[in-house]
């Protein structure tokens, strides 16, 4: 039985990942179809939006999928394909935005933040070294107040 357990859990990491891709969408030149499966990759559905529209069932990706395969059919380049979606759906059809001076704050304030973090640990150790490992002994005030905390029937 464990055994069983194993090869299923095998067959199941082995397996490549579902495609919503349908065969009547599939082009029969296998290069150009192979294109169209690496720019469907690259493109998010608009509908599931954390998917690509490779991976979605959507209608509208369906839609996506068909144009791509039609702009190759046309004889457009990778970059022209994508250019002519941005420009048709925006930048938010890129699953990975493009580096241009807009899209500056995007990828650059994930590294910030970080550095932020970082630099902010630094001096929460540096303080914690400058106030020193040992804890202060109470004074007597502290040691009274205490005293009348802790005993038994004190109000």
């Amino acid at each position: 039985m464990r055994r069983l357990a194993y090869i299923v859990l095998c067959v199941m990491l082995l397996t490549p990942a579902a495609h919503a891709v349908t065969p009547d969408e599939m082009l029969k030149d296998p290069a150009l179809e192979a294109r169209a499966r690496n720019l469907s990759q690259e493109l998010r559905c608009m509908v599931c939006q954390n998917q690509s529209i490779d991976d979605s069932e959507a209608p509208l990706a369906h839609d996506l999928r068909v144009l791509v395969r039609d702009r190759l059919k046309a004889g457009d380049s990778d970059h022209q394909v994508l250019d002519y979606l941005v420009a048709r759906y925006g930048e938010f059809v890129l699953l990975k935005p493009r580096f241009e001076p807009r899209t500056l704050l995007l990828w650059g304030l994930p590294p910030l933040a970080l550095l932020a973090g970082l630099a902010g640990l630094l001096v929460a150790l540096r303080r914690r070294k400058a106030t020193g490992a040992e804890p202060q002994a109470l004074s007597a005030a502290e040691q009274r107040r205490l005293a009348t905390l802790v005993e038994p029937g004190a109000d």
